[in-house]
């Protein structure tokens, strides 16, 4: 999620996340046509079930706890935030810094750059259901028990040189209405694989965005054309045939560019084989989650 300059009129979505950033985080972007649905309107039952263990990663300044049990999710709209109008999802609210998922009772996974220490810990919950029922909704609301504390850093890293970007955290109890996710523990994905991607694109509500393949294997990390954008970062990254998680989206193409004609922000879009593509790092590059 670095910052470039076309990207200074939306900067505040993500200023606190500028606290925690690391030198190689990087946005997303659109490759061919825009994969992304909110799970309401995916037709697969799998990517959604999937969906029900992602969890957004969220100030606690930006959730609202109501006299009824439940915790109102409140931000700024893109549309509010210099992003066109005619961008879709611009009506929903974006209150996301990152994204994670659940790997254990009480294990949730996420990018090393988006927790870096005890305080960042401390200063955000996670929440699990933060979506929509219908694509123009403003307001939502989840029960309190769907929002969780980090407990503490079980391990985690962000190294430049190895571009490795993970990290593994403890919740502050055990998750029991929903499953852990099955990952990878040992081996790879292969080269060309279909994929889909879980998450909070630009910190709105939950977006499922399948379509995607894997363009190259690196050392630490592989390479695709994931349609994902600021704020998926931490994001699961399954393969489509199995929903088994293949890895983490850390990094890629800057997301958004300015229209001169609307006088706004709109989504940069490459074809399927152009730019540089998404970084996913492999699952299996935390210790902890290894055979």
């Amino acid at each position: 999620m670095k910052m470039t300059s076309t990207l200074l009129t939306i900067a505040f979505l993500f200023a606190s996340s500028q606290l925690i950033a690391g030198t190689n985080k990087r946005n997303k972007v659109i490759y061919g046509e825009d994969n992304r649905v909110d799970v309401v309107n995916s037709t697969n039952s799998l990517f959604v079930e999937l969906s029900r263990s992602t969890a957004a990663m969220i100030s606690s300044s930006n959730l609202r706890p109501e006299d009824n049990g439940t915790t109102k999710i409140t931000a700024r709209t893109l549309k509010s935030s210099g992003i066109c109008a005619s961008e879709r999802f611009s009506a929903q609210i974006s209150a996301a810094n990152c994204s994670g998922f659940l790997v254990g009772e009480d294990l949730l996974v996420t990018a090393g750059h988006c927790i870096r220490s005890n305080s960042d810990c401390k200063s955000y919950k996670w929440v699990f259901d933060y979506k929509v029922d219908h694509e123009e909704q403003g307001a939502i609301t989840v029960d309190n028990s769907s929002v969780y504390s980090c407990s503490k850093i079980v391990n985690r890293s962000l190294n430049g040189s190895t571009m490795d970007d993970w990290a593994l955290i403890q919740l502050d109890r055990k998750v029991t209405d929903r499953a852990p996710l099955t990952y990878r523990t040992s081996g790879k994905i292969a080269k060309n694989d279909a994929i889909v991607v879980i998450g909070h694109p630009t910190g709105i509500p939950t977006k499922i965005a399948d379509g995607a393949n894997v363009r190259s294997l690196e050392n630490t990390f592989f390479v695709a054309n994931l349609d994902t954008y600021g704020g998926n970062s931490g994001s699961a990254v399954f393969n489509a045939e199995t929903g088994m998680v293949e890895g983490i989206l850390v990094r890629g193409t800057t997301d958004y560019v300015y229209d001169s004609a609307q006088k706004c922000q709109v989504s940069n879009v490459c074809a399927n084989s152009a730019c540089r593509g998404e970084d996913v790092t492999y699952i299996t590059n935390i210790p902890e989650l290894q055979k």
